[in-house]
């Protein structure tokens, strides 16, 4: 009777380095070909959310073409310094705040010369995760005309609720500014608003069950918004 081959080691071995070089050159390629994609998918993500919190779209529901089109169109992007002067040569949607934390980016939505809000970048830690997103003010630059929060990691049902509608509609209408014009900013508070509360202007319903998350955030707008105040104090004295 002959007897059966013996697969080798050496064979096995073969074979296994094949296979994952194959695999490897499989993976290399796909990600080489999907990486303008995905670059392309980030770059409207980032612009939708824009176009979103300053009212100029409500809906995912849209191409990448009406994105481009409806930022170009009504989209004025700039970069500012700590001392609120605008700096020359930098694009605000390249500006990466880790790099170059000195740097400012401001969208602002235009019709004609005439600016209607503002938009800024807010990111900062939270209790799990680095929370990402934008918050817009009104022309007069005290109002919130809205907030978005495009990343996280929260937890979902707790901290992860800072991405639903019914909490984000709570900051509409709010002011960052007290009577006298010094910045206050936005408090997420511990629980619900109670009617007579002093300062419900500045103040946000909160989340139960994600006070550190909660309060993170109130840490980071609060800073960022500090960061800007330069520029936008310079700007309703031109105004005013």
């Amino acid at each position: 009777m002959a007897s059966k081959p013996r697969i080798t080691k050496a064979y096995t071995l073969g074979f296994a380095a094949t296979v994952t070089i194959v695999c490897s050159v499989l993976l290399a390629s796909a990600a080489a070909l999907l990486k303008e994609r995905q670059d392309t998918n980030i770059k409207v993500d980032i612009k939708w959310n824009i176009l979103s919190v300053l009212d100029l779209v409500d809906s995912k529901d849209v191409s990448t073409e009406h994105v481009f089109e409806l930022y170009e169109s009504n989209i004025n992007s700039f970069v500012v310094d700590p001392d609120g002067n605008r700096v020359e040569g930098e694009i605000a949607e390249e500006i990466d705040p880790k790099a170059k934390p000195g740097l400012l980016p401001v969208f602002a939505k235009q019709d004609g010369d005439s600016v209607l809000a503002y938009c800024i970048p807010i990111q900062g830690k939270a209790l799990w995760s680095t929370v990402k997103g934008y918050l817009a003010l009104e022309n007069d630059l005290n109002t919130v005309k809205g907030i978005t929060f495009y990343s996280h990691g929260e937890t979902p049902g707790l901290g992860g609720e800072i991405d639903k509608e019914w909490f984000k509609d709570g900051f509409e209408g709010k002011t960052i500014l007290d009577e006298s014009g010094n910045l206050v900013s936005i408090k997420i508070v511990k629980g619900k608003l109670r009617e007579g509360e002093s300062d419900l202007e500045h103040k946000v319903d909160g989340i139960s069950g994600a006070t550190l998350t909660t309060k993170g955030l109130n840490e980071f707008i609060k800073e960022t918004l500090e960061k800007y105040e330069p520029y936008f104090d310079r700007v309703r004295g031109a105004t005013s």
